[in-house]
């Protein structure tokens, strides 16, 4: 199969007809061999209705459902495991997305041999205020943490080889920086391409201010996990160290001083329990240290979702 579209859905059952026709039509123009996955991300509406209704009238569309709302991470995840072409590319739901893009996104996965590419939507139809400058913020930030120099992290519009999405796992709130995700797993060669942002044209929009609180929260998470996921004792176990040492260094001087000066008061100072303080901090750093160790060579799958129903799949 040449290409497999995922398209991770909450609450867009005005315009999954006219998205699953626009690819259609994209694809058998460029003589694409195809497939569509639907994931519903615990939608209130009637999107799956209407996946169902658009799967029995085309075998290229597939479709997975969520029993709730877990969130675009798990939704993509799961639209991975399933995904059986080629190229993987992902797309919102919401018509912001040009399927259009579509033949030139596989051509740089084929031809020029990226193992992914990511959308830059470098004019949009967003509100500015709201979102533009927080965004511009966001990426500026995750730019200079990861060393991936992409203009717009956070784009729905992204191909990818298979192997990248098969060797990648996305949780929590990572979808934002899968292309971290696929530099850790060791593709060094991400791409980006200015791709048209349309303006929304049903329904409204799910993303509000607090999505910008934890895309910081979460770039905290992944800076730290590709750092020493695998080795937590190398930073818990240097600072714990760092701190127990001092800690260590003031009470040793206030016993000296106490055997030199019988008037030195050792418990009225405020540097003994400054001191006291220190070590018992560095000492929960330490065996933090090893829960985390512990944790790391004994964690289980970390995504396991309650999935009611497959379509095609």
């Amino acid at each position: 199969m040449d290409v497999s579209i995922v398209v991770p859905l909450f609450n867009e059952d005005e315009s999954l007809p006219e998205l699953c026709t626009w690819i259609d039509r994209v694809v058998n123009t460029n003589n694409l061999s195809y497939e569509i996955i639907l994931v519903d991300d615990g939608s209130t509406d009637d999107s799956w209705n209407v996946i169902e209704q658009l799967a029995a009238s085309d075998n290229h569309i597939k479709g997975i459902k969520f029993q709730r709302n877990y969130g675009k991470s798990a939704a993509l995840n799961e639209g991975f495991k399933a995904a059986k072409g080629d190229v993987v590319i992902t797309m919102d739901a919401d018509l912001q997305d040009s399927p259009d893009e579509i033949p030139e996104l596989r051509r740089m996965i084929t031809e020029d041999h990226y193992d992914m590419v990511s959308g830059w939507k470098k004019k949009r139809y967003d509100n500015t205020l709201t979102k533009n400058i927080p965004s511009k913020i966001y990426n500026a930030a995750a730019r200079k943490s990861s060393g991936i120099y992409l203009h717009d992290f956070n784009c729905g519009l992204k191909a990818y080889k298979k192997k990248v999405v098969k060797s990648i796992e996305v949780y929590g709130e990572m979808h934002r920086y899968i292309p971290v995700l696929a530099k850790w797993a060791g593709f060094k060669k991400i791409g980006e391409k200015v791709v048209e942002h349309r303006a929304r044209k049903y329904g409204t929009t799910k993303f509000g201010w607090e999505r910008f609180v934890n895309g910081f929260l979460d770039l905290a998470t992944i800076t730290f996990v590709s750092k020493f996921g695998k080795r937590p004792m190398h930073f818990f176990g240097l600072y714990g160290t760092l701190f127990f040492l001092v800690g260590f260094c003031m009470i040793f001087y206030l016993v000296i001083a106490k055997f030199v000066s019988a008037d030195f008061s050792l418990t009225n100072r405020p540097s003994f329990y400054i001191a006291l303080a220190t070590m018992v901090i560095g000492m929960q750093l330490f065996l933090a240290g090893f829960l985390a160790e512990l944790i790391s060579r004994n964690s289980s799958e970390r995504n396991v979702y309650l999935i009611e129903k497959k379509i095609g799949v």
